[in-house]
């Protein structure tokens, strides 16, 4: 899904949070000209003492004479100036548009191309002649009052209607078909792929193998586009993987067996997340602070979530599987002309170096919102980048993923993080391929439970700074597993359904919550590389989730057990992750190993202010922290220690940590 660009803006948005070295002088928040030393105390999470600790020696600094320092200025420090949201960034928002539309399209469509009608039986050529209850009462047994989907009487036709008889003896011989499938449209009223080459029975586990090796396709992509954007840029890579996922796409229309269709399901996963996501960082990368919540919300909750809306009418009225393979992949054509209106990223040329050129589209930026900006604020701002380019070169040397598994406690939140991770991409991928099985017309169930993304969006905004990650987490995934088995104790059908549903629903939450979960509790100096790796690893559980939607073929209730249960230990191991709302994030590895130490499984961040209350001072300056520097994803200026490091960090996912700061994203 949207995963990988919730995953970018996340890593970007635990960069921003990052405390800065106190006394360090910013240029962000107090005026782009001058620097403002950072003397307010801090929550911090680790040691052994388990009350809350406060920081005041950044305090000290009031004592100590004032120095002259280059003003420090940074990409969130200068988009104020420029326009957050002008003209210019309105444009970028709209043209999210087509790249919403594309995700989901790639994502979701293979549901619509390997339909199977419920009702399907051998076909009798020598029965032809018959209406279907006729041929059924005579060449068809009956299994449990249903008739079988894979088998006939082996009897010789041509005699058996020359004898008048119109009902089949239940002793005569049965055997597998021999002449195909007879299929009934009445409720899917158009032939698939998989109807078409008779992907059923002993070939029903053919669409599931395709769709696994859709997600192995999906890695591979993430892996090679991501070098492409490191490399060459992001407009370069944005613009490869759409046209590999159009000539896939189309190809795709034109196979004639299942290693055809595999190979071009295979290709198109390649463009899977990576067709919006390179997109979606460039615009966010240019939208102010201010704006960046929004813009990243709506792009999702709106665009993406309209697309999987429309996308079964869109099957249903064209009633051709090829031409749909066709009509939703022409379009990425239009990712041509991305470079007309697009610019390349600008952190990722400040990370190649490459500063003028970044300065250039900054100005760019600012003649069309019809603004102005000092001549000298981008004299400051190139020094800034060139200065801290440097730093994060220098540091980014020591670290790999790796590191995250050489001490105890990082090892074991790492593994959480991945177990976690894996749980949620299942359950939720499993969620949105078992509408078939839920006993409701899959069109109409497909579209209810694809618009459960824009309430959980809403409530997750609203409540996730309030009530924090760790106990959310683990309520909606309880949730979801608890709803998904109550589902599978009431009667199949709109009872079922509705609770299915929900179950989607509350997965929704626990989805984009893993995502911003993972960014903020590893260390900085890993960060990128380590989500990029739990986010690869959940791509690992999603080649798993068709497997278990496959289980309903044996019973239609072991899929929603399975995801369940998932869901509910899933949930239950989120509460031994430490929470980080209202805490520094972790930046070196010895924090990472701290971080959480102390904390009780039962705290909660909505009462946290209660431990506060022996300092009233102290209190309101934790509060004003708190209010200012966790407002859901991107309301305060990023350092540009946070907007650059993520260029230089991670060699799998460098690109996402541009600018896809954090909210549902």
């Amino acid at each position: 899904m949207e995963g990988q660009a919730k995953q970018a803006y996340f890593v970007n948005e635990a960069y921003n949070h990052e405390e800065k070295p106190h006394g360090a002088v910013d240029g962000g928040g107090g005026g782009v000209g001058g620097g403002v030393v950072d003397n307010l105390p801090r929550r911090r999470s680790g040691g052994n003492n388990k009350e809350l600790q406060l920081d005041m020696s950044g305090k000290k600094g009031k004592e100590l004479p004032a120095t002259p320092i280059a003003p420090t200025i940074d990409f969130d420090d200068l988009l104020p100036l420029i326009g957050e949201f002008g003209r210019y960034q309105k444009i970028l928002f709209l043209c999210m548009i087509p790249f919403s539309f594309f995700v989901a399209f790639v994502y979701f469509s293979q549901i619509f191309l390997t339909l199977i009608p419920e009702q399907h039986w051998c076909h009798v050529p020598e029965l032809d002649t018959l209406d279907v209850e006729a041929r059924l009462a005579l060449s068809i047994p009956m299994v449990n009052g249903e008739y079988n989907n894979c088998y006939m009487y082996d009897v010789n036709y041509t005699e058996v209607l020359a004898q008048g008889k119109i009902m089949a003896d239940p002793k005569w011989p049965r055997v597998k078909c021999r002449n195909g499938w007879s299929y009934n449209f009445t409720e899917i009223p158009y032939a698939t792929v998989a109807t078409e080459q008779n992907w059923v029975c002993d070939d029903a586990a053919l669409p599931t193998y395709a769709q696994s090796i859709f997600f192995l396709g999906a890695i591979v992509g993430g892996l090679l586009f991501g070098w492409i954007a490191d490399r060459f840029g992001r407009i370069p890579a944005l613009i490869c993987c759409n046209l590999m996922g159009l000539v896939a796409g189309v190809a795709t229309a034109f196979v004639t067996n299942f290693w055809q269709f595999a190979t071009m399901r295979f290709f198109v996963g390649f463009a899977f997340d990576n067709c919006f996501t390179m997109m979606y960082i460039l615009v966010l990368e240019y939208v102010g602070p201010k704006y960046r919540t929004f813009v990243a919300n709506m792009s999702i909750a709106l665009f993406f979530t309209g697309a999987a809306c429309l996308l079964p009418w869109i099957a249903y009225f064209v009633a051709d599987w090829k031409l749909l393979t066709i009509i939703t992949s022409a379009p990425l054509l239009l990712v041509v002309l991305t470079p007309l209106i697009v610019p390349e990223s600008a952190r990722w040329l400040v990370s190649q170096g490459q500063v003028d050129k970044a300065i250039a589209i900054l100005r760019k930026l600012e003649r069309r919102n019809g603004r102005h900006v000092p001549e000298q604020t981008y004299q400051n701002f190139g020094d800034s980048c060139r200065r801290m380019r440097d730093q994060e070169q220098a540091q980014n040397a020591s670290y790999s993923v790796l590191d995250l598994f050489k001490s105890p406690r990082l090892r074991r939140t790492t593994l959480l993080l991945i177990v976690i991770w894996m749980a949620i991409s299942l359950v939720f991928d499993g969620h949105v391929r078992n509408v078939g099985s839920l006993g409701l017309d899959i069109f109409f169930t497909f579209t209810v439970a694809s618009f459960t993304e824009l309430p959980a969006d809403t409530l997750l905004t609203v409540t996730l700074d309030r009530f924090g990650r760790r106990w959310l987490a683990c309520g909606s995934m309880v949730a979801s597993g608890i709803f998904s088995l109550l589902a599978t104790v009431v009667p199949v059908g709109v009872y079922s359904a509705t609770l299915a549903i929900m179950g989607r629903f509350f997965v929704n939450i626990s989805y984009n919550i893993g995502l911003q979960y993972a960014a903020e509790i590893l260390p900085t100096v890993v960060r990128a590389q380590g989500v990029a790796f739990i986010h690869i690893m959940g791509y690992v559980a999603s080649i798993i989730a068709p497997f278990v939607v496959y289980l309903a073929n044996i019973s239609p209730a072991l899929p929603l057990i399975i995801l369940g249960l998932l869901g509910i230990v899933g949930g239950l191991l989120a509460l031994l992750l430490p929470e980080t709302l209202h805490h520094d994030l972790p930046q070196t590895l010895t924090d990472g190993e701290e971080f959480g130490r102390g904390q009780s499984i039962w705290d909660f961040p909505c009462l946290a202010k209660q431990l506060d209350d022996e300092d009233d001072k102290c209190n309101t300056d934790v509060e004003e922290v708190r209010s200012h520097a966790f407002v859901r994803g991107t309301q305060t200026g990023a350092s540009l220690k946070a907007s650059t490091g993520g260029e230089l960090r991670s060699s799998i996912l460098r690109r996402s940590i541009q600018s896809r700061s954090s909210t549902k994203l």
